[in-house]
């Protein structure tokens, strides 16, 4: 399935933020919301147990492994990724639909769910967000205390390689000063819904009265 935000009628901006795990994604994109009216988050699917906190359908939604499967093969799945030992993915039909009536939508993913959207939707907006050190993320990784030391080992050296692919990304943020990152993510978000592209679609009634020649008018 190919959908674009830039198509006729379709004036929704899809934001897709990814970073590695302890990153601080989840609490940017939080904070972000607060901020932002008219943003919608994409609810995406895993196969991983809720974390301490977490609520079906608010966060994820949670289904098991036979089930994911069984979505995916009907092709519900805009994007699927197995990441860490489970598998997530983003609703097609949801998105789609939401984008082309003019919603804005985020969506939370790793780099290779992103690399699939990416293709799918080329008008969709890119970030990537990374710590200032690894020494930083780890310290951070701790003191989620959502998962073991061995757990956060390899969250680490996976990170290594999540890191390496920040390039392909439109926008990069270092999240060194909260405060700072959520302001440069917001920054992004405001430009994005000022393209010419978006207002023309958006605005289309006030721009025709305006560009309109005299004895148009």
């Amino acid at each position: 399935m190919t959908i674009t935000t830039q198509s006729p009628g379709a004036s929704g901006c899809l934001f897709v933020v990814a970073a590695p795990s302890g990153g601080g994604k989840s609490s940017m994109v939080n904070a972000l919301l607060e901020r932002e009216p008219g943003i919608r988050l994409s609810v995406s699917y895993t196969t991983r147990a809720p974390r301490p906190g977490e609520q079906e359908g608010q966060h994820y939604h949670f289904v098991d492994v036979p089930t994911f499967l069984a979505l995916k093969d009907r092709g519900e799945f805009l994007e699927q990724a197995h990441v860490h030992g489970n598998w997530y993915a983003t609703s097609a039909t949801w998105l789609k639909a939401q984008v082309e009536a003019g919603q804005d939508v985020l969506l939370e993913i790793d780099w290779q769910g992103a690399a699939q959207v990416r293709k799918l939707i080329p008008g969709s907006v890119h970030i990537f967000v990374v710590p200032p050190s690894l020494e930083a993320l780890r310290e951070r990784l701790y003191k989620r205390a959502q998962d073991p030391p061995e757990v956060i080992a390899k969250r680490l050296e996976a990170a290594r390689e999540e890191m390496r692919h920040c390039g392909e990304f439109d926008y990069v943020i270092m999240n060194q000063d909260f405060a700072r990152a959520v302001d440069d993510l917001s920054v992004i978000v405001r430009a994005a819904r000022l393209t010419t592209a978006r207002q023309q679609v958006r605005h289309a009634k006030a721009l025709a009265g305006l560009l309109a020649s005299p004895t148009e008018s």
